[in-house]
């Protein structure tokens, strides 16, 4: 039996890898060319002028913020687009019926926004060697963030695809909801850096903590307690895990 899920698993993360590398000009390039246009305009013509943060310079600081966001969006956006698709076409209901559990299925998505992320990650971090050298604090604290970070937005994203009714829904959550938090959350400043009110304003965005954990493994300062940042990702892990699990095993928005 546990061959049987391996196998339905291994088969689904291959199916959703192959997609994503199928259309690697419209799923890896575009983060790396606007994060490339980030580093430039906001490392270079702005950074000067700003000088230093927390000790370091500006385009060192905004480095993480910059991998991190695109680990998001990607994520986010390959599980949600993947998961609708196969919904509009119909071809979910095959997976419903077919004798795997709901965790294979969800695994199966999320894997592939996992693998995506990481690649685009990676991608972003070797554009940044050309303006900054690469510090790294911690590599298990990066390695874990990120992962983390993939996992939760990667089943975000298959909470957007599981409630949209068209591909106008896929876009609405990262347009609306997901692109402000994720420039509100201290990817171009440090949150020290703000007034007491608006500190306490940006402590109840999510986004806050992933970055300023990632940010530590870089550059081992953080403006939010290392503990507090893995604790809230693991808390929004489970409930979303939860959320999806429930979902897909009632099938709701699934059957037609």
């Amino acid at each position: 039996m546990f061959n049987l899920y391996f196998t339905a698993l291994k088969s689904l993360a291959a199916k959703e890898t192959n997609r994503y590398m199928r259309i690697w000009i419209q799923t890896l390039v575009p983060p790396v060319i606007t994060t490339s246009l980030y580093f430039v305009i906001f490392g270079n013509l702005i950074g000067g002028r700003i000088g230093q943060v927390g000790g370091f310079s500006y385009m060192e600081f905004i480095v993480p913020g910059l991998i991190m966001m695109s680990v998001i969006t990607s994520s986010y956006s390959n599980v949600s687009s993947s998961f609708f698709s196969q919904k509009f076409q119909k071809n979910i209901e095959e997976l419903l019926i077919a004798p795997v559990p709901t965790h294979v299925i969800i695994w199966g998505f999320v894997l592939g926004g996992i693998g995506r992320s990481i690649l685009v990650g990676a991608l972003v971090t070797m554009v940044s060697l050309f303006f900054v050298p690469l510090h790294v604090h911690s590599w298990l604290l990066v390695i874990i963030t990120l992962l983390m970070t993939a996992i939760l937005f990667s089943l975000a994203g298959l909470l957007n695809g599981i409630f949209a009714q068209s591909f106008d829904d896929v876009s609405i959550i990262p347009t609306f909801v997901l692109q402000p938090l994720t420039y509100l959350g201290g990817v171009f400043y440090a949150i020290s850096m703000l007034p007491p009110f608006w500190q306490a304003v940006s402590k109840v965005n999510p986004i806050v903590y992933m970055i300023s954990g990632f940010r530590f493994g870089f550059l081992g300062k953080t403006d939010i307690s290392v503990l507090w940042s893995m604790a809230i990702l693991i808390l929004f892990i489970v409930v979303l895990y939860a959320i999806c699990w429930y979902l897909v095993e009632k099938g709701r928005g699934l059957r037609s």
